[in-house]
Protein backbone atom coordinates (compact mmCIF):
# COMPACT_ATOMS: atom_id res chain seq x y z
CA UNK A 1 0.00 0.00 0.00
CA UNK A 2 1.69 3.75 -0.74
CA UNK A 3 2.80 5.22 2.17
CA UNK A 4 2.56 8.86 1.09
CA UNK A 5 0.62 10.89 -1.33
CA UNK A 6 1.11 13.76 -3.89
CA UNK A 7 -1.34 16.48 -4.01
CA UNK A 8 -4.54 14.79 -5.28
CA UNK A 9 -7.55 15.83 -7.72
CA UNK A 10 -10.95 15.75 -7.80
CA UNK A 11 -12.68 12.99 -9.38
CA UNK A 12 -13.99 15.77 -12.19
CA UNK A 13 -10.26 16.83 -13.35
CA UNK A 14 -8.94 13.66 -13.07
CA UNK A 15 -12.08 12.86 -15.44
CA UNK A 16 -10.75 15.46 -17.48
CA UNK A 17 -7.46 14.81 -17.94
CA UNK A 18 -7.78 10.77 -18.66
CA UNK A 19 -10.15 11.60 -21.19
CA UNK A 20 -8.80 14.83 -22.62
CA UNK A 21 -8.72 12.58 -26.29
CA UNK A 22 -11.94 11.86 -26.13
CA UNK A 23 -13.49 14.77 -25.43
CA UNK A 24 -11.49 16.63 -28.06
CA UNK A 25 -12.85 14.09 -30.68
CA UNK A 26 -16.65 14.59 -29.11
CA UNK A 27 -16.27 18.43 -29.83
CA UNK A 28 -14.81 17.29 -33.26
CA UNK A 29 -17.67 15.43 -33.88
CA UNK A 30 -20.15 17.80 -32.74
CA UNK A 31 -18.33 20.66 -35.04
CA UNK A 32 -18.24 17.87 -37.86
CA UNK A 33 -22.18 17.14 -37.64
CA UNK A 34 -22.58 20.71 -37.78
CA UNK A 35 -21.10 21.33 -41.06
CA UNK A 36 -22.71 18.05 -42.10
CA UNK A 37 -26.45 19.41 -41.16
CA UNK A 38 -25.80 22.95 -43.49
CA UNK A 39 -25.82 20.76 -46.92
CA UNK A 40 -28.36 18.37 -45.80
CA UNK A 41 -30.93 20.94 -45.04
CA UNK A 42 -29.67 22.74 -48.08
CA UNK A 43 -30.63 19.40 -49.91
CA UNK A 44 -33.79 18.79 -48.22
CA UNK A 45 -34.75 22.44 -49.35
CA UNK A 46 -34.18 21.80 -53.23
CA UNK A 47 -35.71 18.33 -53.30
CA UNK A 48 -32.97 16.54 -53.90
CA UNK A 49 -33.55 12.93 -52.35
CA UNK A 50 -29.85 11.80 -53.12
CA UNK A 51 -28.16 14.56 -51.60
CA UNK A 52 -30.58 14.99 -48.81
CA UNK A 53 -29.65 10.89 -48.48
CA UNK A 54 -26.32 11.35 -48.04
CA UNK A 55 -26.24 14.48 -46.26
CA UNK A 56 -28.22 12.85 -43.86
CA UNK A 57 -26.15 9.38 -43.44
CA UNK A 58 -23.12 11.95 -43.12
CA UNK A 59 -24.38 13.58 -40.58
CA UNK A 60 -25.72 10.84 -38.80
CA UNK A 61 -22.40 9.16 -38.61
CA UNK A 62 -20.92 12.26 -36.77
CA UNK A 63 -23.77 12.59 -34.49
CA UNK A 64 -23.55 9.22 -33.01
CA UNK A 65 -20.25 9.15 -32.76
CA UNK A 66 -20.42 11.83 -30.19
CA UNK A 67 -22.85 9.71 -28.02
CA UNK A 68 -19.67 7.04 -28.81
CA UNK A 69 -17.13 9.00 -27.58
CA UNK A 70 -18.62 9.72 -24.28
CA UNK A 71 -19.47 6.31 -23.57
CA UNK A 72 -15.67 5.50 -24.24
CA UNK A 73 -14.70 8.14 -22.14
CA UNK A 74 -16.90 6.87 -19.33
CA UNK A 75 -15.20 3.18 -20.10
CA UNK A 76 -11.95 4.99 -19.64
CA UNK A 77 -12.95 6.54 -16.41
CA UNK A 78 -13.90 3.67 -14.72
CA UNK A 79 -10.62 1.83 -15.88
CA UNK A 80 -8.68 4.59 -13.93
CA UNK A 81 -10.59 4.61 -10.78
CA UNK A 82 -9.55 1.06 -10.94
CA UNK A 83 -6.23 1.26 -11.78
CA UNK A 84 -5.66 3.86 -8.86
CA UNK A 85 -7.07 1.38 -6.46
CA UNK A 86 -5.16 -1.78 -7.90
CA UNK A 87 -1.88 0.89 -8.01
CA UNK A 88 -2.63 2.25 -4.27
CA UNK A 89 -3.37 -1.23 -2.81
CA UNK A 90 -0.29 -3.15 -4.78
CA UNK A 91 1.79 -0.20 -5.72
CA UNK A 92 3.50 -0.17 -9.08
CA UNK A 93 2.99 -3.74 -11.16
CA UNK A 94 3.81 -3.93 -14.36
CA UNK A 95 0.61 -6.51 -14.74
CA UNK A 96 -1.68 -4.34 -13.84
CA UNK A 97 -0.06 -2.03 -16.77
CA UNK A 98 0.02 -4.27 -19.11
CA UNK A 99 -4.02 -4.90 -19.12
CA UNK A 100 -4.48 -1.41 -19.84
CA UNK A 101 -2.05 -0.80 -22.41
CA UNK A 102 -4.13 -1.27 -25.74
CA UNK A 103 -5.13 1.48 -26.60
CA UNK A 104 -3.87 5.17 -25.78
CA UNK A 105 -7.05 6.10 -24.16
CA UNK A 106 -6.33 2.88 -21.41
CA UNK A 107 -2.97 4.13 -21.23
CA UNK A 108 -3.75 8.07 -20.81
CA UNK A 109 -6.05 6.18 -17.72
CA UNK A 110 -3.19 4.04 -16.46
CA UNK A 111 -0.85 7.33 -16.70
CA UNK A 112 -3.79 9.38 -14.82
CA UNK A 113 -3.81 7.17 -11.80
CA UNK A 114 -0.21 6.73 -11.77
CA UNK A 115 0.45 10.22 -11.32
CA UNK A 116 -1.59 10.99 -9.09
CA UNK A 117 0.22 8.45 -7.04
CA UNK A 118 3.58 8.87 -7.87
CA UNK A 119 4.53 6.29 -10.28
CA UNK A 120 4.35 8.45 -13.95
CA UNK A 121 7.88 7.97 -14.38
CA UNK A 122 7.91 3.78 -14.05
CA UNK A 123 4.46 3.91 -16.24
CA UNK A 124 6.31 6.05 -19.04
CA UNK A 125 9.13 4.39 -19.04
CA UNK A 126 6.98 0.63 -18.97
CA UNK A 127 4.76 2.21 -22.17
CA UNK A 128 8.95 3.40 -23.71
CA UNK A 129 9.90 -0.02 -23.07
CA UNK A 130 6.67 -1.98 -24.83
CA UNK A 131 7.90 0.47 -27.93
CA UNK A 132 4.53 2.87 -27.50
CA UNK A 133 5.40 6.18 -28.39
CA UNK A 134 3.41 8.89 -28.14
CA UNK A 135 1.59 8.84 -31.81
CA UNK A 136 0.46 5.35 -31.45
CA UNK A 137 -3.47 6.13 -31.42
CA UNK A 138 -4.73 2.92 -33.26
CA UNK A 139 -5.92 0.79 -30.27
CA UNK A 140 -3.36 -3.07 -30.73
CA UNK A 141 -6.80 -5.05 -31.19
CA UNK A 142 -7.79 -3.25 -34.16
CA UNK A 143 -4.44 -4.08 -35.63
CA UNK A 144 -4.12 -7.74 -34.84
CA UNK A 145 -8.27 -8.22 -35.68
CA UNK A 146 -9.77 -6.06 -38.15
CA UNK A 147 -13.25 -7.45 -37.56
CA UNK A 148 -13.33 -6.25 -34.20
CA UNK A 149 -16.33 -4.37 -34.90
CA UNK A 150 -18.63 -7.05 -34.82
CA UNK A 151 -16.95 -8.91 -31.77
CA UNK A 152 -18.82 -8.66 -28.37
CA UNK A 153 -15.93 -7.56 -26.50
CA UNK A 154 -14.90 -4.57 -28.27
CA UNK A 155 -18.31 -3.07 -27.38
CA UNK A 156 -18.37 -4.55 -23.62
CA UNK A 157 -14.69 -3.05 -23.21
CA UNK A 158 -15.00 -0.14 -25.21
CA UNK A 159 -18.52 1.61 -24.36
CA UNK A 160 -20.16 -0.19 -21.48
CA UNK A 161 -17.78 -1.01 -19.05
CA UNK A 162 -19.88 -1.14 -15.51
CA UNK A 163 -19.54 1.64 -13.24
CA UNK A 164 -16.40 1.22 -10.61
CA UNK A 165 -17.08 2.97 -7.06
CA UNK A 166 -13.49 3.58 -5.43
CA UNK A 167 -12.86 1.69 -2.61
CA UNK A 168 -10.80 4.88 -0.99
CA UNK A 169 -11.18 8.09 -0.55
CA UNK A 170 -8.04 9.70 -1.67
CA UNK A 171 -8.80 13.71 -1.12
CA UNK A 172 -9.33 11.79 2.70
CA UNK A 173 -6.07 9.78 2.68
CA UNK A 174 -4.11 12.30 1.13
CA UNK A 175 -4.59 15.12 4.50
CA UNK A 176 -4.71 12.26 6.89
CA UNK A 177 -1.10 10.81 5.74
CA UNK A 178 0.20 14.50 5.98
CA UNK A 179 -1.28 15.14 9.06
CA UNK A 180 0.38 11.90 10.19
CA UNK A 181 3.56 13.10 8.69
CA UNK A 182 3.23 16.45 10.95
CA UNK A 183 2.48 14.60 14.29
Amino acid sequence: MVSSLPKQRSLWISYIICSRLLIASSLIFVLESYLYFIPLKRAYANDSALWTGYWLFMFLFAFFHIFLVFADAWSRFQNYKRIKDQFFYFGYKTRIVNQYIGSKCQRLAVETAADELGFGDEVRQHFKAMGYKWYHFIPSFMVQDPLFIFKRYYWKRTFVEKHYAPKYDYLALEKSMAFQQQG
